[in-house]
């Protein structure tokens, strides 16, 4: 199997730095599953204009009917299922404010998309995986709970949970040759941030203060990362986080 054979899956793959994973990834050669609660296939259609290989399913990540038809039409595309990449997650639309602020729904509704969307996406994927005898498993966390950032707890939580979840799928499937690693951006301004100026003016703070390299991320610094751990070349590494912030944590 080359690189460039590879089918992968992106959650929430038609907006932000998802959509500029999915595109990235086409651009690279792979046929490309865009999974998305909205604009799914138009976001395909747009890199299907390109010349690239590409399709669309509207898929909510916490539906497993959603998730299992998400796969099917994969395998039915493309014949198999290569790579997911777990980057569906809520942010850009939650409200900074003390965790004692923090409704016991919003809780649970932000626990519900960024850690069972994730669990049950794997669930979903992995005997598609096992069937081949190969499988890729990237959930995208964040560099919050590494650094303790206040003010939003219930996203800190969730993606801590994702770092934890991936060491320890690694481990289980391991056997199976399946790699599960994590990327952890630092604050990106992705277009659900730029319309927040909440979140816009928190990235200000970050880039003066904490980063290394002290300018703007955009989604395409990501990409590098999540290439690189689709690519045969990282095939023996898995559990692992890597943090691409600029040099504002140190993992």
């Amino acid at each position: 199997m080359t690189a460039a054979s590879r089918v992968i899956a992106v959650t929430g793959g038609a907006s932000g730095i998802g959509f500029a994973f999915s595109e990235a990834l086409a651009r690279a050669g792979h046929q490309v599953v865009i999974a998305d609660l909205r604009g799914a296939a138009e976001a395909a259609e747009r890199l299907k204009a390109q010349g690239l290989k590409a399709i669309g399913t509207q898929t909510d990540v916490v539906n497993p009917a959603d998730v299992a038809g998400m796969v099917e039409q994969a395998v039915k595309a493309f014949d198999r299922l290569d790579v997911l990449v777990n980057n569906a997650g809520l942010f850009t639309t939650l409200t900074l404010k003390p965790f004692d602020q923090i409704s016991d729904a919003e809780w649970m509704r932000v626990m519900e998309v960024n850690t069972l969307g994730p669990f049950v996406c794997a669930k979903a994927v992995v005997p598609a995986m096992r069937k081949n005898g190969f499988g890729r498993i990237v959930n995208i966390a964040s560099t919050t709970p590494i650094k303790g950032t206040p003010n939003m707890l219930h996203y800190v939580a969730s993606k801590g949970a994702v770092i934890a979840f991936t060491r320890s799928l690694a481990r289980e499937l391991g056997k199976d040759n399946i790699t599960v690693n994590a990327i952890a951006p630092g604050f990106t301004l992705s277009d659900g941030v730029l319309e927040n100026d909440m979140h816009s003016k928190m990235g200000d703070v970050v880039r003066k203060t904490s980063r290394s390299l002290q300018r703007d991320q955009v989604p395409e610094d990501l990409v590098g990362a999540l290439l690189f751990l689709a690519s045969d070349g990282a095939g023996f590494i898995t559990g692992q986080t890597i943090a691409v912030d600029g040099g504002s944590v140190f993992i």
